[in-house]
């Protein structure tokens, strides 16, 4: 899941510093999970902005609505009618998001009030930590469900660097070796002799193939 944190309210401030009224646009998907972008955040920043503006004697009109998600064009009607009469729209939503909905209203402004930073899932509440690095080329299945390419500071694909000691990485001592973590559950697993294999250099242009990329699945489109 896409992990986002908030810009500084006074960069976004600026970002629309010339407008009257704008739609802040927040989404009911990964952002929300990661209290970046939902319903309540959407409404705090609208306050916050309204604020600023109200101190600097430049009162600002604000509108909020939260679809289901902007990275699907469908989920995005909603938000038709409110950005009529705007000055711009404030994107609480990943990358995806921001460039959807400037896809979809291309004469209104459209910022980010959001920094996306990575894929990942929850540790702890409050705490998220990256997982993938979507490379397009998995072998998890080759590293007993550990993901070198993240987990490794170097993003090592055939065992620890020298720096790694005690199972630690030469970052820090909070800092696991993710080749460590792999050895002891390839050893869990009773697979430890699949690690002399040597993995060949990792095939990136299948996370960037001099372009945007694009999955598609034949059986779900309409003729």
């Amino acid at each position: 899941m896409i992990k986002a944190q908030q810009k500084d309210i006074r960069e976004i401030a600026e970002m629309v510093v010339d407008c009257h009224k704008v739609l802040l646009a927040g989404c009911g998907g990964c952002v929300t999970v990661c209290l970046a972008g939902g319903e309540q955040e959407t409404k705090i920043m609208a306050g916050a902005l309204r604020l600023i503006r109200r101190r600097s004697g430049r009162p600002l009109e604000t509108l909020t609505c939260v679809p289901t998600r902007q990275c699907e064009p469908e989920f995005l009607q909603p938000l038709d009618e409110l950005v009529k009469d705007v000055d711009a729209v404030i994107s609480l939503a990943c990358g995806v998001g921001v460039q959807y909905l400037a896809e979809r209203y291309r004469d209104k402004w459209v910022v980010p009030a959001l920094d996306t930073v990575f894929a990942g899932g929850t540790k702890t509440p409050g705490v998220w930590e990256e997982k993938c690095g979507l490379c397009g080329d998995c072998i998890l299945h080759q590293t007993g469900g550990i993901c070198p390419v993240i987990r490794c500071a170097k993003s090592i694909l055939n065992g620890p660097c020298g720096g790694s000691q005690n199972g630690k990485c030469e970052l820090g001592q909070d800092v696991d070796c993710a080749w460590q973590l792999i050895y002891d559950r390839m050893k869990t697993l009773g697979r430890l002799s699949e690690l002399t294999a040597v993995q060949p250099p990792k095939d990136w242009s299948k996370s960037r193939d001099g372009g945007p990329r694009r999955l598609t699945r034949e059986e779900l489109i309409t003729p």
